[in-house]
């Protein structure tokens, strides 16, 4: 094992590879020429750009080396550039309430934990202070929590299952709301802060939108069907323009027990099943079906939260459907109104848009309150010859009636993905991340991976998964007609096949262009057009020679016109790279190291004689905690350039 990080959490650049690969900066200026000042049609900002408002001005030529593969337990960045930690989980996370250190054997308390930094950091976004402002030495961060290692969150692992246990597995859930400023000690989370906030799989929350009162919403704790408790399995997320933030609840079936009663084929349809993956159900009733068949309907949902306002009630958007949501990727059309690309992530499950019924108002933020309660949901289809369409998931239309099983449009967002098999949407090889291009509004979207596909009773390849058993996974790209986000209708190409393209095995050959990858998962765009890649290779794939060679998961900056690809981060030893976010100057990059040492297992134990991992603290024996991490060149100038 390489040394682990030194004591203030900070490593520098790492060995780069042999290729500068620099871009041509003569054709940039031609695409900058044919594109600037025509896209963003007069709006405040486009695409998936930060909330800050920066208007794109032509990529830059990139201004790292790429860096090698690598297989050690820490974060590499290029030459030139310096990555420290900023909050893992257990620290504290700046509330006026207090908490104490995050303590290495597990002891630190459910109450305590409410106080600190969730579990399994996934999605980041940046908010700058004040509201309104292009602020970036001062934010507010919401990050995702999105599952918990219960062999790491306790003394003893799980064994006593005790009811302290599961409040504190529940507390290290959801979403952690932080202040941070730059200071000359680098960016420190402020402590105390009035704005510091812990969203959990406790939290109270509305109800809002077609579904709310629907009685398949209804339960013991709430007779109205417009109250929730708790938000989970936090995984990607997106934002609004007037300042909100996003979550989205993914593999939210893990968590409730279906025991020994039959399980209705709502539910099964979403992976519901007789035995969870947790032991939730044992001291909280809300998890075993037999007592609350209903709450699992109460997960599924994109929540929209208020990171600037501490007392706000965070809501449950129904109109966005229900599904195991990976993320909501924002596009703004000319006339103002929105829409959100949304990805089910689970093999063969499909791709998602929101459109808003209303314009938004970017002079009155309370106007836009509710915007996200009206609008149409589609589910897409991908032609095979390049064409596509969006399919309107709206009740009486497009098969989704009363004579064929959907009661009203309550019934089908609660049941969207049996709507979307009705529509005849395109099955696709887990859609994850989306990223849309800040002045073209293209819209890229992960195909992580789909082994199954073609295998024994399985949908084959078609022109949008076009390999059998994919391992390595793909990025899609459309383009909506008339580059109009509101658009029934788009084009659509694979913009990069995953892959080692020195594989034997042709159906798995990819055809990056620069560095290799696979199974792609996070997508994010700079404002100066370069799409930022994270990969969410799985532990058992790693055992694959391919994978072997490309090292642990990555993130990679890859020029869209060209296609060409740079390994910019490695993280730590069985970690997931996952969730960025830039300060609006492009000074400063956060980005989250998800489960580090995860070879153990979900539910590990961390007296096992050979973790893989100690990151980020370096501790003999200490237990690998998931963290955010900020990234500055030491020069002080822009990332990426």
């Amino acid at each position: 094992m390489k040394p682990a990080l030194p004591t203030d959490r900070l490593a520098v650049g790492g060995p780069a590879s042999d290729d500068d690969r620099m871009p041509d900066a003569g054709r940039r200026g031609l695409l900058k020429a044919a594109v600037a000042g025509t896209a963003l049609g007069g709006l405040p900002f486009a695409g998936c750009a930060t909330t800050t408002g920066t208007r794109w001005q032509g990529p830059p030529a990139l201004g790292f080396r790429s860096i090698a593969p690598m297989v050690d337990d820490t974060v590499r960045v290029p030459p030139g550039y310096q990555v420290r930690v900023l909050s893992a989980w257990g620290d504290p996370i700046g509330s006026p309430l207090g908490a104490p250190a995050f303590r290495q054997d597990g002891s630190n308390t459910a109450a305590e934990q409410l106080l600190q930094s969730g579990m399994h950091h996934d999605a980041i976004e940046y908010f700058p202070l004040p509201f309104g402002s292009s602020q970036s030495s001062r934010a507010l961060l919401a990050i995702n929590h999105e599952y918990t290692d219960d062999g790491l969150l306790h003394v003893g692992g799980m064994e006593p299952w005790t009811a302290e246990k599961v409040a504190k597995s529940q507390a290290a859930h959801g979403v952690s709301i932080l202040e941070v400023e730059a200071t000359g000690k680098g960016w420190q989370v402020v402590n105390p802060s009035r704005h510091a906030r812990r969203i959990t799989a406790r939290t109270p929350m509305a109800i809002s939108g077609p579904a709310a009162g629907n009685p398949a919403l209804r339960t013991s704790y709430d007779s109205s069907g417009t109250l929730a408790r708790g938000t989970m399995n936090n995984c990607a997320g997106g934002h609004t323009p007037w300042g909100t933030y996003l979550t989205c609840e993914e593999n939210w079936h893990f968590y409730f027990n279906g025991g020994s009663a039959p399980i209705p084929e709502a539910l099964r349809r979403y992976g519901v099943r007789a035995k969870g993956a947790t032991r939730w159900h044992e001291h909280d009733a809300r998890f075993d079906l037999a007592l609350e068949p209903n709450e699992p309907n109460r997960f599924g949902w994109v929540v929209e939260i208020d990171p600037y306002d501490p007392e706000s009630v965070p809501v449950k958007r129904t109109a966005l459907g229900r599904f195991k949501h990976e993320g909501a990727m924002l596009a703004i059309a000319p006339d103002r109104r929105l829409a959100w690309y949304m990805g089910d992530d689970e093999a063969f499950e499909y791709v998602y848009k929101f459109v808003t019924r209303d314009p938004y108002n970017p002079r009155d933020r309370a106007a836009n309150r509710n915007l996200l309660d009206h609008g149409t949901l589609y589910a897409a289809r991908f032609n095979d010859d390049g064409s596509g369409e969006w399919l309107e998931l709206v009740h009486g239309r497009n098969g989704l009636t009363r004579e064929n099983g959907f009661a009203d449009q309550a019934d089908v967002l609660i049941r969207t993905r049996a709507a979307a098999d009705r529509v005849g949407a395109t099955r696709m090889d887990r859609p994850e991340w989306g990223a849309v291009h800040p002045t073209t509004f293209e819209v890229y979207m992960t195909m992580t991976n789909n082994a199954l596909r073609g295998t024994p009773g399985r949908p084959g390849p078609d022109a949008a998964n076009p390999r059998a058993r994919n391992v390595f996974g793909h990025i899609l790209r459309w383009r909506e007609a008339g580059r109009d986000p509101k658009a029934t209708r788009f084009s659509w190409d694979i913009f990069a096949l995953g892959g080692d393209p020195s594989s034997a095995d042709a159906g798995q050959h990819g055809n990056v262009k620069g560095d290799s990858y696979g199974s792609p998962d996070g997508l994010w765009f700079d404002p100066s057009g370069y799409l930022w890649i994270q990969t969410d290779v799985s532990t058992s794939a790693l055992n694959r020679g391919d994978y072997q060679r490309m090292g642990n998961n990555q993130m990679l900056v890859a020029d869209v016109v060209t296609g060409e690809t740079r390994r910019f981060m490695t993280g730590p030893n069985g970690c997931e790279v996952t969730g960025c976010a830039m300060s609006p100057d492009g000074r400063s990059l956060f980005v989250n190291i998800q489960h580090p040492g995860e070879p153990a297992g979900d539910r590990s134990n961390p007296a096992r004689p050979k973790a893989i991992s100690s990151w980020p603290d370096g501790a003999a024996g200490g237990r690998p905690r998931s963290a955010t991490v900020v990234v500055t060149r030491i020069d002080g100038g822009r990332i990426g350039t």
